[in-house]
């Protein structure tokens, strides 16, 4: 039987602190060049199999949402196995998988500046995000799982 293979990424579920006894905050969100809608984060690199993967969070959150973004890190809570088609240097289209550890952050402050693979990004209220209208395949079951288990912490 041939193994398969993944991708290691990491995620981040960074909230805004605006909850209270009456509202759940935000979650913040980004879209991609090619569309998609995701969660900051993204790939290991081939020289990060010895970095700790808080560091590799550091990293991606400065290149996506710029070097001002001050968070606290919290734990690794959502594990997410996601598909998609990606496209190669030479122009062809491939399916990737990608194995990804989900953090809880908490939004700090700092102006968003976003990188060069992001055109936008949102603040959704997290009582009424319907995933559904945003994510697919294994990020959406991510943020279902992650909204069901963390919606009243």
């Amino acid at each position: 039987m041939e193994k398969d293979l993944y991708n290691i990424a990491v995620k981040v579920f960074l909230e805004d602190g605006k909850r209270s006894s009456r509202r759940l905050g935000n979650l913040l969100i980004t879209k991609d060049r090619f569309g998609s809608f995701d969660l900051p984060g993204g790939r290991l690199l081939p020289d990060e199999f010895s970095v700790p993967l808080e560091k590799v969070v550091e990293r991606k959150i400065k290149e996506e949402l710029g070097s001002e973004v001050r968070y606290i890190l919290g734990a690794s809570v959502v594990f997410m196995r996601h598909e998609r088609d990606e496209i190669l240097s030479d122009g062809k289209k491939e399916k990737r998988r990608i194995f990804a550890i989900g953090y809880k952050a908490l939004y700090q402050g700092g102006d968003i500046v976003l990188g060069k693979n992001h055109e936008s990004y949102a603040w959704i209220p997290l009582e009424n995000l319907q995933p559904e209208k945003y994510f697919t395949g294994g990020w959406l079951e991510g943020v279902k799982e992650y909204l069901t288990t963390f919606q009243h912490s």
